[in-house]
């Protein structure tokens, strides 16, 4: 089974991505509220795949995906972004993201995003 790190300081965005994620057939191995430990959770856990808010107290998601990628040059991390952070998210993807979810999401592309993901690895 696929393993997922959730990492954003919105507990409520935390449970849509989980209950959407668990429902796609992923299992949540940790859920962070901010960058840094979100960084942290990644070294400990490894996972397959991080969701990674892109504002957040502590390290920023552009911040937190850099050091990820300095833990795994390889890691497969989506951005989870406002609308208007278009600059940002190009940042993001040119620092190694794989793809980005919008926020607000609609919930059966998020389940279609983490099906296809699941699929694919």
């Amino acid at each position: 089974m696929k393993r997922l790190l959730i990492i954003d300081d919105a507990l409520i965005m935390r449970m849509k991505i989980r209950e959407i994620a668990l429902k796609a057939g992923w299992t949540i191995v940790a859920e962070a509220s901010n960058g840094a430990e979100g960084v942290q959770r990644f070294r400990e856990l490894r996972p397959d795949l991080v969701t990674l808010d892109m504002v957040m107290p502590e390290m920023d998601g552009l911040a937190a995906l850099k050091a990820i990628r300095e833990v795994e040059p390889t890691a497969q991390v989506v951005m989870v972004s406002a609308v208007n952070q278009k600059e940002k998210l190009k940042e993001c993807i040119i620092a190694g993201a794989i793809d980005f979810i919008v926020k607000p999401f609609d919930p059966e592309k998020l389940l279609s995003f983490f099906t296809k993901n699941l699929q694919d690895a």
